[in-house]
């Protein structure tokens, strides 16, 4: 019975992977696009922070944001672009959250109600487990495994 329900649940994990990937692919893309649009105001922002470069910042995190959560949501570039999003976050939350992130240990309630703990979620998600099966990353992998298995035939 251990196994089958050990099938049942590795059925879902490329189901699963994917509603993570449009969720969250659609809300960095909706941050990133708020951000592109008032690049002046985040600089702004990042310079009140104290983060170094604050207009190269602001213009790379709205791109990455934007950029990343379009891929995320095809599934191209998904453990590379996890990872960007991952640093970013925790850049982010560091920073414009910090008595929150340095909660972790006193008070986990404010640490994971804290508005980037769910984007830092999702972005280690898709970093640790990659895109599944229903991906472009999955089509391409796949794809350039059969051309290899020809070529050594």
């Amino acid at each position: 019975m251990y196994d089958e329900l050990a099938q049942m649940a590795s059925w879902l994990q490329s189901p699963f992977l994917l509603a993570v990937r449009l969720y969250w692919g659609w809300q960095f893309m909706q941050t990133g696009w708020g951000k592109l649009h008032n690049l002046a105001h985040v600089t702004e922002f990042f310079t009140s922070l104290g983060i170094p470069a604050p207009g190269l910042n602001a213009h790379f995190v709205a791109g990455l944001e934007f950029v990343g959560g379009l891929l995320l949501i095809v599934g191209l570039a998904n453990r590379f672009i996890g990872l960007l999003l991952l640093c970013s976050m925790l850049v982010a939350f560091y920073t414009a959250e910090r008595e929150a992130f340095l909660s972790f240990f006193s008070n986990p309630g404010k640490f994971y109600t804290a508005d980037a703990y769910t984007f830092l979620f999702a972005a280690l998600i898709v970093f640790i487990f990659g895109a599944g099966a229903i991906s472009v990353d999955h089509l391409l992998r796949h794809h350039f495994e059969k051309k290899r298995l020809q070529r050594q035939a």
